[in-house]
């Protein structure tokens, strides 16, 4: 794990790279890392989040900005602008429902293929996806997602890398630091080792590349 400053950070992502960013309505969401990839001009990114925020807040910034090629959420719903450029053809949206979602990230997190869920079944979810049959009942199989960055809200981060998350910020920011080839974090607090009780890790250091500094 390295510290290293906040623009030298989202240098190592390229245009066209995928992108998985935390938060839930832009709460939890590493809005300084959000910031520095409009600052630099990113395009073309493929971005993985539970939603698309707001315009204005989060992943919204970069909805309106035009830097996203294509995005994987739950919901769009709150942002116009999301289904402004979808409906016109200037975006790609996947919608995956929330719970599926999450476990197809946690599948790639944790080397799976995918994973087994009745939802969706019957309904046009199902399309271009295999059916399988465990127990006399109907499953889809929803493979695994990867990205090649996660972009992660911690409140606590130590000398090592461990993260502590503060309440619901919490949300989507641990299953995506294991699903990434590379992990970027932006901390509230950096704290010496041990001020993070082992008991309070949630992400554990070996799998953070990245912590942005502050000064």
């Amino acid at each position: 794990m390295k510290t290293i400053p906040l623009k030298d950070a989202v240098a190592m992502i390229p245009d066209g790279a995928s992108v998985m960013i935390g938060g839930f309505m832009g709460v939890g969401t590493p809005e300084r890392l959000v910031d520095e990839l409009l600052r630099q001009g990113k395009r073309n990114l493929t971005v993985i989040a539970n939603d698309n925020a707001l315009p204005g807040v989060g992943i919204g910034k970069l909805i309106s900005a035009g830097a996203v090629r294509k995005t994987i959420a739950s919901h769009i719903g709150l942002n116009p602008e999301t289904q402004k450029k979808m409906l016109a053809g200037e975006l790609e949206v996947d919608l995956v429902p929330q719970g599926t979602l999450v476990e197809r990230i946690r599948a790639g997190g944790f080397g799976l293929g995918g994973v087994l869920t009745p939802t969706g079944v019957g309904t046009v979810v199902k399309k271009d996806k295999q059916r399988i049959e465990v127990g006399g009942k109907p499953y889809l199989l929803e493979t695994a997602l990867r990205a090649d960055f996660a972009l992660v809200q911690a409140f606590l981060a130590d000398y090592i890398g461990n993260l502590y998350y503060a309440l619901t910020a919490r949300n989507f920011n641990p299953v995506m630091a294991m699903a990434a080839d590379t992990v970027i974090v932006d901390a509230d607090n950096i704290v010496p080792v041990g001020v993070i009780s082992p008991d309070n890790v949630v992400t554990p250091g070996p799998v953070v590349d990245y912590i942005i500094s502050h000064a």
